[in-house]
């Protein structure tokens, strides 16, 4: 029976790693939260610990990379990447980019339907934690679990990241959706076309198509999806709504990372050649381009085809 009590660095104080950092103390005494406001260094934070997680942004990963290189971690360290996103100038994943600096290090990912405010206030969720090393899943999984947080473990990291990352480029479509009171069947077609775009890219950046279907795939598209408490989801909202990106940015509590997201991923479909209707009609709206009832009217004027 592996041992549910570890010492643990959680390097990100937003609402996400605040949320792991509740769930992590009910199993571990010693949980320590670090971010750049902290007293405490950042050696100081990571002294003697057996994992660390990362709940940073994907914007603030090299830089915290860039630190933590200075220091020296034993390689018993489990790292734990709980960030989503795409960086933008290599279209790495977060766990990538980890594995580029430690490269003898057992990366673990975590992702799932995992809305942060609904686990601040002890309602229960489910999450996925995956890796190419089986223990050092297991571990995570063991340190995690609580009465009301289910950990599941897979071997596909990279499925269970872009689950995580792609399902909000499709949030961001859904507060438009939403927005516009488009209503059930619209939001219903919509999601249904969303994860086999999801599956198609997936697929092509390496990742199993099983996984989709899954917590990190399907779980995570249908709670970010359908709740105001996602960021993405509201930044379509009150797009929708009539409110400038500049301006919803300027209000919103945190980071949407699904603007990033809808950027790189463009990136790669033109370069790659991959059909991402939704994506397309996303990007082009948060660039201007396009109004939120053109959006809509775009995706459905789609050639007919079969399903």
């Amino acid at each position: 029976m592996l041992s549910r009590s570890k010492k643990i660095a959680i390097l990100g104080a937003g609402s996400w790693g605040s949320a792991l950092c509740t769930l992590l103390c009910q199993n571990s005494p010693d949980v320590r939260l670090w971010s750049r406001k902290s007293t405490q260094s950042l050696a100081e934070i990571i002294a003697d610990v057996e994992i660390i997680v990362s709940a940073v942004s994907i914007g603030g990963l090299y830089p915290i990379l860039e630190r933590l290189q200075k220091l020296d971690l034993p390689l018993g360290i489990l790292l734990v990447s709980a960030t989503k996103g795409l960086d933008p100038v290599t279209t790495k994943t977060p766990s990538q980019i980890w594995q580029n600096f430690y490269p003898h290090h057992s990366i673990v990912v975590l992702s799932g339907p995992n809305l942060s405010k609904e686990i601040q206030q002890g309602l229960p969720a489910t999450t996925v934690v995956a890796s190419q090393n089986l223990l050092a899943a297991q571990t995570i999984q063991t340190t995690l679990s609580s009465d009301l947080f289910r950990v599941y473990i897979n071997a596909d990291p990279l499925g269970t990241e872009l689950g995580g990352t792609l399902k909000n480029v499709m949030a961001i479509a859904a507060g438009v959706c939403d927005g516009l009171q488009l209503g059930t069947n619209a939001k219903a077609s919509l999601l249904t076309r969303a994860l086999p775009e999801m599956i198609r890219v997936g697929t092509f950046l390496g990742s199993r198509a099983e996984t989709f279907f899954g917590l990190s795939g399907l779980g995570d598209l249908l709670a970010t999806c359908n709740s105001p408490l996602s960021r993405n989801y509201q930044v379509g909202y009150q797009l929708a709504k009539g409110s400038s990106l500049a301006d919803i940015l300027t209000h919103l509590e945190g980071t949407a990372e699904g603007i990033n997201t809808t950027k790189v991923l463009i990136q790669i479909a033109q370069s790659q050649q991959l059909y991402v209707p939704i994506t397309q009609q996303v990007y082009s709206l948060l660039e201007g381009r396009i109004t939120p009832q053109e959006t809509v009217k775009n995706l459905m004027e789609r050639d007919l085809k079969s399903e």
